[in-house]
């Protein structure tokens, strides 16, 4: 399935309404952590799965990176990157990830941000990123945590008065579609468990480097909306590298 909300007008006008839309990565709860995982970027070549404003292209390229890729499938978030984007050596495609083209040995570096968990088919992903990645190459990518889609409404039971009582988890092993809404739609998601997430790297040939469950950055820990970040993950960050 190649979901595309993002085309829808009044979807992205809400999309771009959030912190992160607005602010970029420094509004992202988990952007701390992602940002340790990430390599010397001076002298890359730099592959971005699912760009959407093109924050993380434009960060590898402002930190030395000689080439950056990024692809979205969303014409409406490409324009939005593109409007933000000056330097040279990015260059934006749409294409949904699953058409990213192989190109044996052609990135030192592959990033994500909560993209492939749109994507059914994790296993076709990690092949591709390894074939095109070089030896020692790095796949750095978040997903939504697997406690965070298990269940698929992805909402908190509460009382009778609206007070959050728990988040559920149910079904985790059950791994398929999950139906959310998200801005007033209806999404579709692929639920992974985590064992999922790290047998199919290690099977495709990479090494596992740090695996985090992030919890907002210290900055953040304030605000009203990151609250509910403390009481479950809402993320997964993975980084491995080529073998």
């Amino acid at each position: 399935m190649k979901e595309n909300k993002y085309d829808d007008k009044h979807f992205f006008e809400q999309y771009s309404e959030m912190p992160r839309s607005k602010e970029g990565l420094s509004a992202a709860g988990e952007w701390h952590e992602f940002k340790k995982l990430l390599p010397d970027f001076d002298g890359k070549t730099v592959l971005d799965l699912g760009c959407g404003f093109g924050w993380h292209c434009i960060y590898a390229a402002e930190h030395g990176a000689k080439k950056v890729v990024g692809i979205d499938l969303s014409e409406r978030m490409l324009a939005e990157a593109k409007q933000k984007t000056t330097s040279e050596v990015i260059s934006y495609e749409q294409k949904a990830i699953e058409d990213v083209e192989v190109e044996p040995e052609a990135y030192d570096v592959v990033l994500s941000s909560l993209a492939i968990h749109y994507v059914a088919s994790y296993q076709d992903i990690c092949k591709k990123v390894h074939t095109n990645l070089k030896t020692n190459g790095k796949f750095i990518f978040s997903v939504e945590h697997p406690i965070f889609t298990a269940e698929g409404k992805q909402d908190w039971y509460t009382d009778e008065a609206g007070n959050k009582l728990h988040w559920p988890v149910d079904h985790y092993f059950d791994e398929s579609i999950r139906t959310t809404n998200f801005l007033g739609k209806e999404v579709h998601k692929y639920h992974r468990t985590i064992t999922t997430y790290i047998q199919t790297l290690l099977k495709n040939g990479f090494q596992i480097n740090n695996v985090i469950e992030p919890e907002p950055a210290p900055e953040l820990k304030d605000l009203p909306e990151m609250q509910d970040e403390f009481r479950r993950p809402m993320m997964l960050i993975i980084s491995a590298s080529k073998l």
